[in-house]
């Protein structure tokens, strides 16, 4: 298990590159930057429109359809409207960029149920309409339960959401409530009623929060009560936000939109914490925090596990000839090559520090560990690093310990350890392990 961000390292957010998005735009100044745009900051692939008939052709032409359409409410040849009409038809999700804005037309732009509107009325449009296509894109992998009783009512709520983009799940109790979050387990926002036959609002919220702290989980009570006493009770209750009916719908996209976005940089920071910042591997810290978990987890199930510390062979010697600036490419390309060997699989891989790897291997017995670590080996000693003029060659050594009792982490760690400060002595470019150790016992 590799580290994996939902935001690349680079700091510009999440890339959408097998996305397409149709922008549907007659000025060329509006067109050309926001074309350059989506594809720099979100790797989105672009088709521009300028006009009605253009749209109709890009729409008619391409028979895998558009993840998304940003749409100019008023063009040339669609004065009225015609070519949001025209994504709405095709099922393409829209948001509309307008500098045209009354009541009349706000009404007539949410009765189509896109995403959002952008106005084009002040210096920070294009910034804004970015961030909701950002948002827009993220929101669909983001899962919300709803809670409500009430049919219409819960529809209302189901049909916002999901023009929004989110995955919706629903239920009509607080019981159904909590079998739904044990049946999703990325559930990330509730928006729930208060009054419901079973438990009220107040009650299921506090439960949720026995379980999920806030910044895990976020919930938003709803009610039409009169009581203005209950919004503080739900806030009481550990609510994130709480919205009385009728409600405007821009408020409630927005209450939604500022939880999530919570939860999202929550995520970062996380991840952040988790990350080795050189190699993009989680870090010594997340694999002190998270392998226990692991361990104990294959010891509860009487199962045993393995843990390995991987070492780069004469890194000093390296540093020493070419330089830091050579070891760093060094440790990213080792680093880079386990990562792509680990890919997919529930085994636990991080950087330790300087040039020393650790890999916790769940369900697998030392004599598996070692033969995987062996192949490992093999393989990262065909690694070519290029530094200068020339390529270098890499070996590592690696101690390998199996975990069978119940003793402390580090205890672990230093077994490991040991038998890599044996596979040193033996040579390096070697695998060492209690395992190996017991068959050279019996010969």
């Amino acid at each position: 298990m590799a580290f994996q961000a939902d935001f690349s390292r680079d700091g510009s957010g999440p890339r959408f590159g097998t996305q397409k998005l149709l922008l549907v735009e007659d000025s060329r100044m509006f067109s050309a930057v926001l074309c350059h745009r989506f594809q720099a900051e979100l790797g989105l692939n672009v088709k521009p429109c300028s006009s009605l008939k253009a749209l109709q052709e890009a729409l008619a032409q391409d028979r895998q359809g558009f993840t998304m359409a940003v749409v100019d409410l008023n063009l040339p040849d669609s004065p009225y409207g015609e070519a949001l009409d025209c994504t709405i038809e095709h099922n393409v999700p829209t948001i509309v960029f307008t500098a045209t804005f009354d009541t009349a037309t706000r009404n007539r732009i949410l009765e189509r149920n896109v995403i959002d509107y952008v106005l084009k009325d002040n210096e920070f449009a294009l910034d804004n309409l970015v961030a909701t296509v950002r948002r827009a894109m993220l929101n669909r992998k983001t899962r919300v339960l709803v809670v409500d009783d009430v049919p219409s009512a819960r529809q209302v709520l189901v049909d916002l959401l999901k023009a929004q983009q989110y995955m919706v799940v629903e239920a009509t109790s607080g019981l159904e409530a909590l079998a739904a979050l044990e049946a999703y387990s990325d559930i990330e926002l509730v928006v729930t009623d208060h009054h419901m036959p079973d438990m009220t609002g107040y009650q299921l919220t506090r439960r949720i929060r026995h379980r999920f702290g806030s910044d895990r989980m976020r919930v938003i009570g709803i009610s039409s009560s009169n009581d203005r006493m209950l919004s503080a009770s739900f806030l009481k209750a550990g609510a994130s936000d709480f919205v009385y009916r009728p409600f405007v719908a821009e408020e409630l996209q927005c209450r939604i939109a500022n939880n999530v976005e919570t939860l999202t940089q929550m995520k970062q920071l996380r991840s952040a914490a988790a990350c080795d910042y050189l190699t993009g591997l989680y870090n010594r810290r997340y694999f002190y925090d998270y392998g226990p978990k692991v361990v104990n987890e294959c010891l509860r199930q009487k199962s045993p596990s393995s843990v390995a510390i991987l070492d780069i062979d004469h890194f000093k010697r390296l540093n020493d000839t070419y330089g830091h600036e050579i070891g760093d490419e060094v440790l990213k390309a080792v680093a880079s090559r386990l990562a792509a060997i680990f890919e997919g699989s529930d085994n636990l891989l991080s950087r330790l520090g300087g040039e020393e790897f650790a890999i916790l291997f769940p369900m697998v017995d030392s004599a598996a560990a070692t033969k995987l670590c062996d192949e490992i080996r093999s393989d990262i000693s065909r690694l070519k690093v290029a530094a200068d003029d020339e390529e270098l060659s890499v070996t590592i050594s690696i101690g390998v310990a199996e975990i069978s009792g119940y003793e402390t982490f580090e205890n672990y760690l230093n077994a490991a350890d040991q038998f890599l400060y044996m596979a040193k002595h033996k040579g390096r470019n070697q695998v060492y392990s209690d395992a190996r150790m017991t068959e050279e016992a019996a010969q």
